[in-house]
């Protein structure tokens, strides 16, 4: 059984919410708002937020409203990151303004326009770096540059998460044995 929703949320320095039937989360890095499901009810005591719910119906939307609410309030308070590595000879990335363009082996270049609010950095020309408030919305944007060229277990080539673990797999061999 999981306790997530039963578990406070802080309220970081500087976040104001307002609670009606929608959490609404203001803070240095923008606003974001959270519906609130029937049955789960939000309460401020002090600098936490608390999450109560009608009965244990409601159960799941109780732990995941409070995961939405913790991931509102750190994205407007610190907001996110999502970090990729583009691995192949040839492949890189530049960012224009809010138009990305990818080379990654095609016979043409990739545009990709980003969503407002999600921020791309380019280190090397390889190394990617997406930042927002929107939690979600950046690991759509992450999933949809990924989903550009996956990454290759015989080749190792492609775009993946910094950290992914890719294992190599070995490819045929040249001659059969009979």
């Amino acid at each position: 059984m999981s306790r997530v929703g039963k578990k406070p949320i802080p309220l970081p320095q500087g976040v104001k919410v307002q609670i009606g039937d929608r959490l609404e989360v203001q803070g240095p890095k923008g606003k974001l708002s959270v519906p609130i499901p029937q049955g789960v009810k939000i309460l401020q005591k002090g600098t936490n937020l608390e999450l109560e719910r009608d009965g244990e119906q409601f159960a799941a939307l109780h732990g995941l409203t409070r995961a939405l609410a913790a991931n509102a309030i750190q994205g407007v308070s610190g907001g996110f990151t999502r970090e990729l590595d583009i691995v192949g000879i040839g492949f890189r990335a530049d960012v224009k303004g809010k138009i990305a363009t990818f080379t990654l082996g095609y016979s043409h270049p990739i545009e990709l326009l980003l969503p407002e609010g999600i921020d791309l950095k380019i280190d090397k020309q390889t190394h990617l770096v997406l930042s927002g408030q929107d939690k979600q919305a950046i690991g759509q944007v992450a999933a949809n540059i990924r989903a550009l060229r996956k990454p290759d277990p015989y080749k190792n080539k492609g775009i993946r998460y910094t950290g992914e673990v890719l294992r190599k797999k070995v490819g045929k061999t040249g001659a059969s044995a009979k």
